[in-house]
């Protein structure tokens, strides 16, 4: 623990600057802005190469107060509304059946099945992110930044036809108020290094958990404790019953069945054991 302390000191040093561009905060003097938005959760990964991150609190997070607290309500199936403080909403793999109680600012979207896209989402939807390229093989790329959200992803590949069609599906991942929020959309099978360097660390991660359709509960199980999140909130059930994943992780989880399909999360309200929380809705 002492180690891991020390490493999160020294990284926070170097990165400081990188951070304070990223989230939109004074950077130290001498210091240049940023042309491109910056990523805290990926840049602090590569900087000690092979190591992994637990996210056992804030690395660098300035003064905290109720405008840090990011929402988060599961509005159905795969789909998360996610809202900043400073007011961006978002939704993840939108297809217009599940509906958001606000409109977002961006929806991200997976091409596996259609109940994780629509390629006519509702009118006055300024940013709408697809998880897959239409030239087949080629990797979608996001790198946004809306208001105080930034959005980013990382490909992965989809079954199809009986084989696998590339960079089909992508994990997006959300930098809010210093959080880092992963969606593993319709993930179909487990990660390399290079997806887990270039995802990073994850505080929150939202987890299809229906045992079979996505992943069997086994490898999601080892995909979710590689990564190290405080939080793990499921989605995407169905096949294998909930309580199957949860049994995978022995008891080293808090599970925690909530009475509201939202919770408010900061950097300073992660806890200390990892937490999995079941939204009445799933």
């Amino acid at each position: 623990m002492m180690l891991r302390t020390v490493a999160f000191a020294v990284v926070a040093c170097l990165f400081a600057p990188v951070i304070a561009l990223a989230q939109g905060l004074p950077a130290k003097p001498g210091t240049q802005r940023a042309q491109m938005p910056v990523s805290q959760c990926q840049a602090i990964a590569e900087a000690v190469p092979g190591a992994i991150f637990a996210s056992t609190g804030p690395i660098w997070t300035g003064q905290l107060s109720a405008r840090e607290e990011v929402r988060i309500t599961f509005v159905g199936h795969s789909t998360y509304q996610i809202e900043s403080p400073g007011g961006a909403v978002i939704a993840t793999d939108y297809s217009g059946v599940h509906r958001p109680s606000l409109t977002p600012d961006i929806v991200t979207m997976n091409k596996a099945h259609s109940t994780h896209y629509t390629l006519q989402p509702e009118p006055g939807i300024e940013h709408v992110l697809h998880g897959w390229s239409d030239v087949p093989g080629e990797k979608a790329v996001h790198n946004i930044l809306v208001g105080d959200a930034y959005v980013r992803n990382v490909a992965t590949d989809i079954r199809s036809y009986g084989g696998f069609e590339e960079n089909g599906n992508s994990i997006f991942i959300f930098e809010i108020a210093g959080l880092c929020i992963g969606h593993l959309g319709h993930l179909h099978h487990e990660l390399t290094d290079a997806h887990y360097t270039e995802i990073g660390r994850l505080d929150i991660l939202m987890v299809p958990t229906d045992g079979g359709l996505t992943m069997g509960a086994d490898s999601m199980s080892r995909v979710v404790q590689r990564l190290r999140s405080s939080l793990i909130l499921p989605m995407h059930r169905g096949g294998q019953p909930l309580e199957r994943f949860i049994a995978m992780f022995d008891g080293r989880y808090e599970v925690i069945y909530g009475s509201n399909d939202a919770i408010t999360v900061s950097m300073r309200s992660l806890p200390r054991k990892p937490q999995i929380i079941v939204p009445p809705g799933l």
